[in-house]
């Protein structure tokens, strides 16, 4: 049944008849939908947008997300697939190991681990910038040894003085207690927030659109086509997020209906506000004049709405914070399912008795998270983010063109369309994307590859579920 050695694969039939080991079934369609939007809108709209329109792509930068959207959608469309046919936890590195075999989806679980960290610890640093910003407008000053990571000091610090972002570890920390509420407190708390940053980003659009200036989108492409492809491969960071939403299969009350459906839903919401946010920005204030990192609140400050400003910024922490929900989940959802298959030790498996939560993992992913975010400045943390996802969709847009010819009569709730044209498109973006990222990154990636290449090896091959079984 099952190819031997390291890229034996786990059939889809038998991982579809797995129990959840104690998750329960709470998410419906739209709290789900909710998560995918609180993973995908966040820094993109407050802080990404107006940076790319200032020094990449202008009034283009509308163009940049549509491209990014368009490559995002290849990718979502065979998430979607994957997420009607096997409704279990895990994401890509479930359908890796299911397709590609156990090697393959050890190396994608192995990186998201440390991707999914890692975003929830920029995040946080991000959202730690905005309230030191916002605390400052109403005159309230901190010390300055809690404000930043080491290497961070941008006012008086007596030597040897200790620092840490002290919020930040606070935010990642409440985020992993949040999680571990249950997945209906969880998600309820995620909704809320979700509901009030779409209505923050419709305030800004609707107030801001009395205040286009349509000469301000002349030039449209002040940097060229070329800066509105480079702006893509910028912004594409802020239109993912489904991914990490689609761990949470089993936690759906229908999961090969609704999430294939959320899957669309949250990326296709998404994007109709970022292209609106986008034209209402580069309308306001002319791009050379945008602001990069708090460009819409500094816009209506400008045109004489600085308390509209204030309610952005309010905004821009709350709406940001359902990113860190988003990803930190997927983190945990993807430990939870790796220690079920005996790939990590089962202690990381094992679920809380009455919240029927993934307690542990949680746990663990959320100090590391916190020490991060602490502890190193934004640029580095950020350095430890992007290859990975990018890895993955590869390897899910791979993996969904090889199961449909070899199983082409599989049940599937959805299909993605264009097959294989549209997952093509998914994988030579991606690896188009990966190429943009830095040699200081790939080395990290290396190191870490080289860490789970050892752990796989020693620990993993030999623990397997799948070892056991056909041991057996």
């Amino acid at each position: 049944m099952t190819t031997q050695g390291v890229f034996r694969r786990k059939p889809i039939d038998q991982i579809a008849e797995d129990n959840g080991d104690g998750l329960t079934r709470t998410l419906g369609l739209w709290q789900l939908t909710a998560i995918g939007i609180g993973g995908i809108i966040g820094a993109g709209i407050f802080s990404l947008a107006g940076a790319v329109a200032n020094k990449t792509a202008g009034p283009a930068v509308l163009v940049s997300f549509l491209i990014a959207g368009v490559a995002s959608a290849a990718a979502a469309f065979s998430y979607a697939e994957f997420a009607g046919l096997i409704p279990k936890a895990g994401s890509a590195y479930t359908y890796g190991y299911a397709v590609l075999g156990e090697i393959v989806g050890w190396f994608i679980g192995w990186d998201l681990l440390l991707e999914y960290t890692a975003i929830v610890a920029v995040v946080a640093i991000g959202i730690s910038g905005y309230f030191t910003e916002l605390l400052s407008l109403l005159d309230i000053h901190l010390p300055q040894w809690m404000l930043g990571a080491p290497g961070t000091e941008t006012g008086d610090v007596a030597a040897g003085t200790y620092k840490v972002n002290l919020f930040a570890v606070l935010l990642c920390l409440l985020i992993a207690f949040v999680l571990n509420m249950g997945m209906k407190n969880a998600a309820r708390f995620e909704t809320t927030l979700v509901y009030l940053k779409i209505a923050v980003v419709a305030l800004v659009i609707v107030v801001g659109a009395f205040h286009i200036n349509t000469d301000n989108y002349n030039p449209f492409f002040p940097f060229g086509i070329s800066g509105a492809l480079t702006g893509a491969a910028t912004v594409f960071f802020a239109v993912f997020g489904y991914d990490a939403m689609s761990t949470a299969a089993e936690e759906s009350k229908d999961s090969q209906k609704h999430m294939p459906k959320a899957i669309i839903y949250s990326l296709a919401v998404s994007m109709v506000l970022y292209v609106l946010a986008c034209l209402v920005l580069t309308g306001m204030v002319n791009y050379k004049d945008v602001d990069s990192e708090s460009a819409f609140a500094t816009a209506f400050a400008d045109i004489g709405l600085p308390a509209l400003g204030i309610i952005i910024s309010v905004g821009a922490i709350l709406g940001i914070t359902t990113v860190l929900f988003t990803f930190l989940l997927g983190a945990a959802r993807v430990g939870f399912s790796m220690s079920r298959d005996g790939l990590l030790p089962p202690w990381f498996a094992k679920t809380h008795p009455v919240k029927h939560v993934p307690s542990r993992i949680t746990w663990v992913l959320g100090i590391a998270s916190a020490v991060i975010a602490g502890f190193l400045p934004i640029a580095e943390a950020a350095e430890l983010t992007n290859i990975g996802i990018l890895l993955a969709f590869v390897v899910v847009c791979v993996a969904v063109i090889v199961l449909r010819y070899k199983q082409p009569d599989l049940p599937r709730t959805f299909r993605t369309p264009g097959m294989p044209v549209v997952p093509v498109i998914g994988i030579i973006f991606s690896i188009w994307l990966i190429t943009f990222l830095n040699p200081e990154t790939w080395l990290r990636f290396a190191a870490w590859f080289v860490i789970g290449l050892i752990i796989y090896f020693a620990y993993s091959k030999r623990h397997s579920v799948m070892e056991r079984r056909s041991t057996r």
